[in-house]
């Protein structure tokens, strides 16, 4: 019964729709480096939507489950609150999105420097301390000139990463179909 019939083979199924998503994702890429401020409004949006469902369904569970728990209100208040705000004002999103990922930058360039550290003088310290130099540009450049630069940079890094998941599954399913076939 839970047996898979054997002309079905999951790696060329597998390698059929990642070469499908690959190339939605880099079309989906490239509309995002093309058009990075429309994508960062589009980004404002869904995360604004996701918080505001996050909100609702946190005071749903809070007010089942316990209705004096105040920090259970204020979680669900302040997800829907900043929703609604996200939503309202998307400039002051993007502007909010552009400050948290400059802090993640700030946060991936120190774990890098203290990865490099660690493994300094044996191979790949190197590679690391460059991730963190690139890391910290980022960031920079994210602070430098935020609020503007989020406008730009949220859209240009989702369509980058986009544009790249998008090889990757597009090369991953011919990998994968190509191994299916030497089997």
């Amino acid at each position: 019964m839970w047996k898979q019939p054997k002309e079905v083979n999951m790696l060329q199924k597998f390698g059929k729709y990642a070469k499908t998503a690959g190339a939605i994702f880099i079309v989906l890429g490239l509309v995002g480096i093309l058009f990075p401020i429309f994508t960062s409004y589009a980004v404002v949006i869904f995360v604004a939507w996701l918080m505001l469902l996050a909100g609702l369904m946190a005071g749903y569970f809070t007010f089942m489950t316990d209705k004096e728990d105040w920090g259970g209100w204020l979680k669900s208040v302040a997800l829907v609150g900043v929703a609604l705000y996200m939503l309202f004002s998307p400039l002051g999103g993007i502007a909010t999105l552009g400050l948290l990922l400059s802090i993640y930058f700030f946060m991936d360039a120190f774990g890098g420097f203290m990865l490099a550290s660690s493994l300094y003088p044996n191979k790949g310290w190197i590679l690391w301390s460059i991730n963190a130099m690139l890391s910290i540009a980022i960031a920079l450049v994210f602070v430098l000139g935020w609020p503007f630069t989020s406008v730009y940079l949220i859209g240009l890094l989702v369509g980058f990463s986009l544009f790249f998941d998008g090889l990757a599954l597009l090369m991953g399913g011919s990998f994968f179909q190509k191994i299916d076939k030497d089997l």
